[in-house]
């Protein structure tokens, strides 16, 4: 299934800092890099629920928060987009 996840972290201070550091990691490790706080990650129902644990664990609820966008398996109708960066296609081969 398809999940956008999107995060706002506070970083006015040094921990902040280091939270988005964090955060952003966990998203690079899943998923792909949209828009700077904005990652489409292609994961199943365990891989999910893991995902959501590792960056609640990792912000700070006061300060700083996190959407998940749950698109499913046939989001290719439900995404649309226009612009400069082109999109891939995850779930076709890489090559170079």
């Amino acid at each position: 299934m398809l999940v956008v996840v999107t995060y706002d972290v506070n970083t006015t201070s040094k921990e902040g800092q280091k939270r988005l550091r964090r955060v952003a990691k966990i998203c690079v490790n899943v998923g792909t890099r949209v828009q700077n706080s904005v990652f489409e990650c292609h994961v199943n129902a365990a891989e999910c629920r893991l995902l959501k644990q590792r960056l609640t664990d990792v912000i700070d609820t006061e300060k700083d928060s996190l959407r998940f966008y749950y698109l499913g398996n046939q989001y290719q109708t439900k995404v649309e987009h226009i612009g400069a960066k082109e999109t891939i296609d995850v779930e076709e081969p890489l090559l170079f």
